[in-house]
């Protein structure tokens, strides 16, 4: 149980999907000799359980405290940083004005991040 009572089995079981996953996909992309998308994936990976971490480490902090706010502002980057990563990524696959919605996106993405966290709290 989680410090509100809840099952934490379900966060532990998405984890390990999520670990599973991205090593599958780093060994077809390995055994394909890609290695940028390898690279990708685990940058990616990286990216998520630093972002999960942190938001761990939020819940704990106490209200207003100054890790409370480096935590807000590494959980922006990190979000930031994803949203920038997979739009890159899906962009490249798409036609030009389909990319240019795909980039309006992630900076709608993390403009909204950003107003949420900073400016409305």
């Amino acid at each position: 149980m989680d410090r509100n009572g809840r099952s934490a089995w379900i966060s532990r079981a998405s984890l390990g999907v999520l670990t599973l996953n991205s090593g599958l996909a780093v060994y077809r992309s390995g055994a394909r000799g890609d290695a940028a998308s390898v690279v990708f994936v685990l940058a990616s990976y990286a990216a998520l359980l630093l972002l999960f971490s942190c938001l761990a480490a939020f819940d704990r902090a106490s209200p207003g405290s100054a890790a409370r706010g480096r935590l807000k502002r590494a959980v922006w980057a990190l979000s930031t940083l994803l949203t920038t990563m997979f739009a890159w990524k899906v962009a490249a696959l798409m036609p030009a004005p389909v990319a240019a919605v795909v980039w309006a996106l992630a900076v709608a993405t993390s403009l909204g991040g950003f107003l949420a966290i900073f400016v409305n709290t």
